[in-house]
């Protein structure tokens, strides 16, 4: 079973992406900051992490930051769901490793897309 890491702090956010890929027969891990993201991942290997940028304790940046320097978890795609849409947020996610960065509002449906490409 494939397995995927929410990483927000917006609950309908959380809620609406865990039951989607539940659904689609994933594993799913929530987070709820970027600290507490870290500290799955000291345990789980998930496939895919989508990770919010505006979060309290560690926001996104600064988790892909720690997730790019952990050898475990080299092979984990990363994808930013945020509602920071400046092309200069996005340049600043794609350059520090994210594999995709999608922008809020978002369609669950594109989601899921942009997911499984990941991981074909």
């Amino acid at each position: 079973m494939r397995k995927i890491l929410i990483v927000d702090d917006e609950p309908n956010i959380v809620m609406s992406l865990e039951y989607t890929f539940k659904k689609n027969n994933f594993e799913v891990f929530i987070a709820r900051d970027g600290q507490e993201a870290l500290d799955i991942l000291q345990n789980q290997l998930p496939d895919v992490i989508i990770l919010d940028v505006m979060m309290p304790l560690v926001d996104g940046f600064e988790t892909l930051e720690q997730i790019k320097k952990n050898e475990r978890l080299q092979h984990c795609k990363v994808m930013f769901l945020s509602a920071k849409n400046k092309e200069s947020d996005i340049e600043k996610g794609m350059a520090l490793g994210a594999d995709a960065y999608l922008t809020k509002p978002f369609s669950i449906k594109k989601v899921v897309e942009q997911v499984n490409e990941l991981l074909a």
